[in-house]
């Protein structure tokens, strides 16, 4: 009885936006897609401003080391199972502003990218064929969906029990470095 249910729960997948520093023609592209003439909400989807209530996450343009923290903060802050989409030449590789001072590169540095969308900007054509893409990834994702513990109880060398939140913490810290003013000169 509840297999049969459960088809009937399925929910449709809803999108957050987060630009990590681009010129904005992606963003176009995007917005484009939630208009009349290409509607990607016949798919269900809606943009969210919320990371905790979004299931897809787009990210558009080269991560700079001003967002580089506030993108690995909303990746942790989404719920499993989730889906990333690098749209745009920018989130896939650092685009035309690869190796500039104040760019990280591509988004796949920091946080796993399930799927690409090239292009500059990248057409709306090509962004809902990817998002369908990601739907398909995040209904298998939901599938083989684990519970993992917020705690992990055992440990590989028997001390201290693993702390979920002290990692994610930790990642932060590590990506999240203090500028110096003389670096942004």
């Amino acid at each position: 009885m509840f297999k049969f249910l459960k088809r009937f729960r399925k929910k449709s997948p809803w999108i957050l936006h987060y630009n990590t520093g681009s010129c904005n023609g992606c963003d176009i592209e995007i917005y484009a897609c939630l208009a009349p003439k290409y509607d990607i909400e016949r798919f269900g989807m809606l943009n969210k401003g919320n990371p905790k209530q979004a299931d897809i996450l787009l990210v558009t343009g080269p991560v700079t080391k001003r967002a580089r923290a506030r993108l690995l903060r909303i990746y942790m802050q989404m719920p499993e199972p989730k889906v990333v989409v690098a749209v745009g030449a920018c989130a896939c590789t650092g685009g035309v502003f690869r190796h500039m001072y104040n760019v990280e590169n591509g988004v796949d540095r920091y946080i796993p990218v399930d799927v690409y969308i090239p292009g500059c900007a990248a057409r709306p054509e090509n962004i809902i064929a990817g998002i369908e893409k990601a739907i398909e990834i995040w209904e298998q994702k939901s599938r083989d969906r684990l519970e993992l513990p917020k705690v992990c109880t055992k440990t590989l060398d028997g001390k201290q029990p693993i702390d979920r939140r002290q990692i994610v913490e930790e990642l932060v810290g590590k990506y999240t470095e203090k500028l110096n003013p003389e670096e942004l000169l």
